[in-house]
């Protein structure tokens, strides 16, 4: 049904540069002309709110366990938002963090609160105005120095121009692209709880083998740490601390590449995964890192967000680097470090504020460093990464696949909706065809699949 989807039979110039044309019975209109600047102050017994890049407006309670900056105490200056408000972080429109309202709540006295015309439906200008040729206009709007914080202000963005198309057909969008998505986002479940099961399936293989080795048979001995358990009769136990020196090396120019900590990736250049990588000058004060030495989150140490380092370059102050000592194989350290047990070890003893994986919990350095690991001779210890390197090849391979055919879903739908949104395609006849379908909340819950893309977002978010 999506395939068969065809432009409008009649279009007329927009007159917006952005835009082009947009079907002949859409009108073309300032923003000032649809939205009106609100600033409704002292509402401090309704909720917080906030804006996320990919979730639009949410409720704070909701992910506050996913962010490290603290909210004020004082919220009588916080502004009012009612449903069908339009919200934009005035620092991070730019990058795509608007959305329309479906609460009522309170949000930071920096953001831009609009409320829009009756023209407009709330589910259609949630689409809309987080649509990227609508983000585009914001960047435009935007004044600031650098790429990390572009302050956009109303009297820039109310001149640009927008569509509004009929309410009728404004719902026939929004129903088209309800179960548009809703079919994409099943395939995409699909696959990543392929990934899941694969990654599961990983983790067990690199368990047995940095907990016993690649011989099943091998003596074995106590260990003498009640949550190590036996070990391989002629692996020694060592501190981390004998494994790992801390350095603090900061950049003075901002000039290195930023790198990125992504999960079953390990550290990446942030230019290869994101767009608009931030000036220089908003980097000066980062983290260097160079091939061979470890970067840990110290509040996602226990998720497995540990890495040896392959490249040369910048990361956030707030994670650490470690320099690798004495006789151990930095790769072997990585996997060892990931392998489940280790990952409930470091859970157990990160400290702060929250329970289990959630709130502000770091793993310090002296607790890192009290922690005890089983160690194989050095020898052994590349023996092991070249059985494992042998025996997940295949997972590997199929991971890879599955997560490419998902960027490729996933680009599919922006694109699907930027073209519907705006008009270059018409799905008023398709729309009248769709079968019903249960909604996608009733699918069985995956959410254990999506914490850690949460995590890799906010930990984005943080970084930069």
């Amino acid at each position: 049904m999506i395939a068969d989807l065809k432009p409008y039979a009649d279009y007329k110039a927009s007159g917006l540069p952005w835009l082009g044309q947009v079907p002949g019975h859409w009108d073309a209109l300032p923003l000032a002309g649809l939205a009106r600047l609100k600033s409704v102050v002292n509402q401090s017994e309704r909720q917080l709110l906030s804006v996320y890049l990919q979730r639009g407006v949410v409720k704070f309670s909701d992910v506050a366990e996913k962010r490290t900056n603290a909210t004020s105490e004082d919220v009588s200056k916080y502004q009012a938002v009612d449903p069908g408000d339009l919200v934009l972080n005035n620092q991070q429109a730019w990058r795509g963090s608007v959305g329309v309202s479906d609460h009522s709540g309170i949000v930071s006295p920096a953001y831009l609160v609009l409320a829009l015309s009756k023209l407009y439906s709330a589910p259609y200008a949630n689409l809309l105005f987080r649509d990227q040729s609508m983000v585009s206009q914001y960047l435009v709007c935007s004044k600031g120095v650098g790429t990390i914080q572009r302050n956009l202000y109303w009297p820039h963005l109310k001149r640009v121009g927008v569509i509004v198309p009929p309410p009728d057909e404004q719902a026939v969008i929004v129903r088209f692209l309800d179960w548009a998505n809703g079919r994409l986002e099943r395939a995409i479940r699909a696959k990543r709880k392929v990934i899941a099961l694969l990654n599961e399936q990983k983790q067990a293989i690199i368990h047995r083998a940095v907990t016993r080795g690649l011989d099943p048979d091998v003596p074995l001995k106590p260990s003498g740490i009640p949550w190590l358990g036996d070990i391989p009769r002629h692996w020694e136990v060592r501190r981390i601390k004998y494994l790992l020196r801390e350095v603090d090396e900061r950049s003075t120019t901002g000039s290195e590449p930023l790198l990125s900590m992504r999960m079953h990736h390990g550290l990446v250049l942030f230019a290869d995964h994101f767009t608009r990588p931030p000036q220089a000058a908003t980097l000066v004060g980062f983290k260097i890192v160079r091939p061979g030495q470890f970067v840990v989150n110290r509040m996602q140490a226990g998720n497995g967000v540990i890495f040896a380092s392959s490249l040369t370059g910048l990361v956030s102050p707030d994670y650490a680097v470690f320099d690798p000592i004495g006789d151990a194989n930095v790769d072997f350290l990585g996997e060892l470090f990931r392998s489940r047990n280790v990952r409930v070890k470091f859970r157990a003893e990160s400290k702060g504020l929250g329970t289990g994986t959630s709130g502000f919990l770091r793993l310090y350095n002296d607790r890192l460093g009290a922690i005890h690991v089983a160690l194989p001779p050095i020898e052994e210890q590349g023996a092991i990464l070249a059985g494992l390197a042998g025996e997940l090849s295949g997972a590997n391979t199929i991971i890879s696949r599955l997560e490419r055919e998902i960027e490729l879903l996933r680009e599919y739908r922006t694109r699907l909706v930027a073209d519907v949104v705006t008009g270059k395609l018409d799905v008023r006849e398709a729309a009248a065809r769709l079968p019903v379908e249960a909604p996608l909340e009733t699918i069985e819950d995956d959410s254990d699949l999506s914490d850690e893309a949460e995590a890799e977002a906010a930990d984005e978010e943080a970084m930069v």
